[in-house]
């Protein structure tokens, strides 16, 4: 992270030097309307701006709460611990955690070089990021699709990406476009956001869920993006000593698509890039993607696509 970054979200606030005076709560006015526990977006973000920054405040515990916007705390330096939906997390350097609306968090007090700074984005930022998650079904993309509708399981993604290099330069350029004033803010902002979004997909090694049934999920479709061509159903739930009919229940459940359908969209996907990038035949395309039914694929492609495997080349 770059020093001078570091260096201005380091400054001790009015709000933080009134807690170092003896204040022994937060100022809720700051954070919320009236008795609910919600800390509102209208209180953080300027009226019409749909993304902003704030150091987290250091030196007191915030009491459980919840947000109406969507929350990404991205730790420069030191830690933090939270609890979110019951679960402890310690956020350490470079690392970066994601909150749906519904999701139930509390802090305990900070260090002076304990540096976060919160992400506020309202649900409707992400409309413009969206393209950038594809169509497949992703742990990530799910949370923002979560994010957008509403939906109550939206929770929350912790990413210990601290040695991730692409990563940690998109955070910081998002960080600097926020902290100055550039133009095209907004058009920045959604491109960078969607870069980071896409790298963060790449690494779903470094992804940590609440729940065992959510890592089983994302195990299943990290097996789907490695083995698409020759997986099977069977095989992964041995690896993850599941009964057969718990994880196909269970994938169900996570991704409203069964293992045949996510199997086949990573398939049909893959053939759509290959037609693009490369110059295989469409009948060597179908193969290496796995499907040995040639009639069978050019059916499934043109359901999904709308043409047939050469018009989509013709077209590209």
């Amino acid at each position: 992270m770059n020093p001078m970054v570091v260096d201005r979200l380091s400054v001790i606030t009015d709000e933080e030097r009134a807690i170092l005076n003896g204040r022994k709560s937060i100022d809720r006015y700051i954070y919320m309307d009236g008795s609910r526990d919600v800390i509102s977006g209208e209180k953080l973000l300027e009226k019409g701006k749909l993304i902003a920054i704030r150091p987290h405040t250091r030196f007191i515990a915030f009491p459980e709460h919840s947000h109406d916007y969507v929350e990404m705390v991205y730790m420069c330096e030191g830690q933090t611990r939270h609890t979110v939906n019951g679960t402890a997390i310690t956020l350490r350097k470079g690392e970066l955690l994601m909150l749906g609306q519904n999701a139930r968090q509390a802090i305990d007090p900070a260090g002076e070089t304990d540096i976060a700074v919160n992400f506020i984005v309202r649900p409707a930022f992400f409309s413009g990021t969206l393209p950038f998650l594809g169509e497949e079904e992703t742990p990530l993309r799910r949370f923002v699709v979560s994010c957008l509708t509403g939906e109550t399981e939206a929770g929350y993604l912790l990413f210990h990406v601290a040695d991730i290099l692409p990563i940690q330069n998109l955070i910081e350029n998002l960080l600097y476009t926020l902290m100055e004033e550039t133009p095209n803010k907004r058009g920045i902002l959604q491109m960078t956001m969607g870069l980071l979004f896409t790298q963060l997909m790449n690494h779903t090694e470094a992804l940590q869920f609440e729940t065992q049934e959510q890592n089983a999920v994302v195990s299943v479709l990290r097996y789907i993006e490695e083995h698409y061509r020759d997986g099977s159903l069977t095989e992964i739930a041995e690896r993850l000593h599941y009964e057969l009919p718990s994880l196909s229940r269970l994938i169900r459940q996570k991704t409203g698509k069964n293992y045949t359908e996510l199997l086949q969209e990573k398939r049909l996907s893959q053939a759509a890039w290959l037609l693009r990038n490369t110059d295989k035949n469409v009948d060597e395309i179908a193969n290496a993607v796995g499907y040995e039914n040639l009639s069978y694929f050019h059916r499934l492609f043109a359901a999904r696509y709308g043409l047939s495997p050469k018009k989509y080349r013709d077209c590209k």
